[in-house]
Parts: structure tokens; sequence; C-alpha cells
């Protein structure tokens, strides 16, 4: 257990390194002064100070910041507003330095699934075979179909797997696909399988492995990014719409129960095969961060971009300590829902 903590930790301190690394250097190009580089939330356990900025470490690891120089308020000195004040940066540069946090995000996450793509390839959609009578077969499809299209463009069958297992009504699927050179579309309607408990089109074997070799790396891992880009999405919008319960939401707890999980499971096969499942996971969740991160709700980047290009738009800033009160309101509300997930988390363990 120690060695999963260990490691859930480090790949924590990375993915939010990279997150607030983002921040600190647009706002350093920009220049705005950063008072606090911080990983983590609470009390501090250590803290460095260099230069203009105070390097902390806090004791717990649901997140970082870095905080800038009248950030949220008018901050001044005998008087005078101080020097490197976020509020006096144009409104573009303001934009730039808090978009930074969740594209480094995905920047990091692309590197890694270069990494995974390198080692793991990709699964290309590509029918092994069909399930008799179901509506795959009734639309006449056949082995060796290649399918570039299910409700959009894709390029992994897993995302075929994460369409359907998110599809929970029975909705149609308009599916396009190659054979032979020549293009298809169709649309299926999937079944309820009583035995599967869930709804199938009829697809069998549909994952074709393809090693990643010379520029096929880099599009191999823009796919597996992309991929779990939609992921969180989907899953977002599952979780919005009521298809997920609060069960399907993990936090700090459930994240390292994962990693443990994975871990064990992957030793079999040596340190190799664990090290490069622990960059998957520390993909998913770069990516899980930035997307998160960009939603726009207060004490989040995304909220913090809304006032921004509200200022852009009106020609002068929401009041600053009107905004602050927000965040405020906005990071409270954050923190209770961390609580209620943390404790879900411990509840689905014990049980």
């Amino acid at each position: 257990m120690i060695a999963t903590i260990l490691i859930f930790l480090l790949i924590f301190f990375v993915i939010v390194v990279g997150h607030e690394f983002g921040h600190f250097l647009l706002a350093k190009a920009n220049g705005i002064r950063v008072n606090e580089f911080s990983i983590g939330m609470g009390p501090r356990l250590a803290h460095i100070q260099k230069g203009e900025t105070d390097y902390v470490l806090r004791l717990l690891p649901i997140g970082g910041a870095c905080i800038f120089e009248g950030e949220d308020g008018l901050e001044k000195k005998d008087g005078e507003r101080t020097e490197g004040n976020f509020q006096d940066a144009p409104v573009w540069a303001r934009i730039s330095t808090v978009l930074a946090g969740p594209l480094f995000n995905f920047l990091l996450a692309f590197l890694f699934s270069v990494l995974v793509a390198g080692y793991a390839g990709a699964d290309i959609p590509v029918l092994g075979d069909v399930l008799e009578g179901y509506p795959a077969q009734e639309a006449g499809m056949q082995a060796g179909d290649k399918i570039v299209g299910f409700n959009g463009r894709i390029y992994l069958a897993r995302e075929v797997q994460l369409a359907m297992a998110l599809n929970r009504d029975g909705a149609p699927v308009k599916v396009e696909y190659e054979r032979n050179g020549q293009r298809y579309v169709t649309t299926l309607t999937p079944r309820y399988d009583e035995t599967e408990g869930r709804y199938l089109v009829g697809f069998s074997n549909y994952s074709q492995y393809e090693e990643a070799k010379g520029l096929k790396l880099f599009s191999f891992g823009w796919y597996q990014l992309r991929f779990s880009v939609r992921n969180t999405l989907m899953s977002l919008s599952a979780l919005v719409r009521g298809k997920l319960t609060a069960d399907d939401v993990a936090g700090p707890v459930g994240m390292a129960q994962i990693v443990d999980e994975v871990r064990q499971e992957t030793a079999p096969g040596g340190p190799l095969l664990v090290f490069m499942n622990m960059v998957n996971l520390a993909m998913l969740l770069s990516v899980s961060l930035g997307v998160m991160n960009l939603l726009p709700l207060p004490a989040l980047d995304g909220g913090r971009l809304i006032f921004l290009l509200v200022e852009w738009i009106r020609g002068k800033p929401v009041p600053p300590e009107k905004e602050g009160l927000i965040h405020m309101a906005g990071f409270v509300a954050l923190m209770i829902l961390m609580v209620f997930v943390m404790f879900n988390d411990i509840r689905r363990i014990l049980h």
C-alpha cells in the first residue's frame, strides 16, 4: 500500500506542477508577479522563498495554486497599486495566463500518450466478426470492415466501446465504415441483450492492434489524447443527464484505489508494464484536470476566463472585489464537493 501511495503522490505532483507551471510561465512572460506557487491544499508542510515567489508544499493532495499579485482585488501598498499587479496586465495577457494551466495539462498528456503509443501501439477499429441477429449483421456489415465513424469521426476501437457504454437508452448510432476502398454509411439501433445487461449493435472482436512506427507515433498519441478528452466530456455530460451516479465519480481516495488496482493487475507483467500503465493513468488524470479547470465555474480557470471575456466585451472589468467574492463562494462550494466525493470514495471502498 505504501508503494501505491507514493506512486499516486508522484502522479499527482507531476500533473499539478505541469498545470501550475503553465500559469507561472505565462505570468512571468506577461510581467505579472507570482506571490505563491503551491502544490496541494491546507496547512504548509514546507516552503522556500526564491525572489518574489514563495514555493509551498501543502498537506492535502487535492490541487494547487499559482497566486498572482492583486488577482482577486486591488492590492495596494502605501495607497499605491503594487508592481506586477494582475489587474494591470492587458486583458489578453491575463487570458493567456489563466488559459495556460489547462493547456499545459493537455501538452503534458500528449507527451504521456506518445510514450504509451510507442509502447502499446493503437487499437484500430476493424471488425473481426458480427453477431448473428443483431443490427450490424442486418445492415450488411462484415468481418474486415474498418469503422471510421460512430456518431462522429473515430480512430480507436475504444471509442466504440465508450459510446456504447454510455448508450443506456438504445439511441440510434450513425456508423460509417470502409470496405475494399469504398465508404458506406448506415444507422444501427442497438438491441438490449439480457445476458450482457446492456445495449449492443452486434460488433464482435472489433479491435485490431497496429504498431506505432515513424510519424504514426505522434498521430496515435494524438488519437489517444483526443479519446481521453472525449471520454471526460462524454462522462461529464452523462453525469449531468443522470446516466451516471455519484458512485461513478472518483476523488483522490478513489484515484489512489485505481492506482493500486492497476499496479496489482500489471505487476506480474514486470516493472515496465507497471510503469507504462502508470504513465497512461497520469495521461488520463492530466486530461481530466485540464478539462475540469476549463469548466465555467467560479474559482476554476474557466470561471476566471468568463470574467475576462466579459471585460474584453464590455471594455471594462467587473469590480475585482465582486469577482473575488464570487470566486470565494465557488471555492467553498468546491471544497464541500471534494469532501463529499472523498467520503463517498471511502464508503464505496468499505462496502
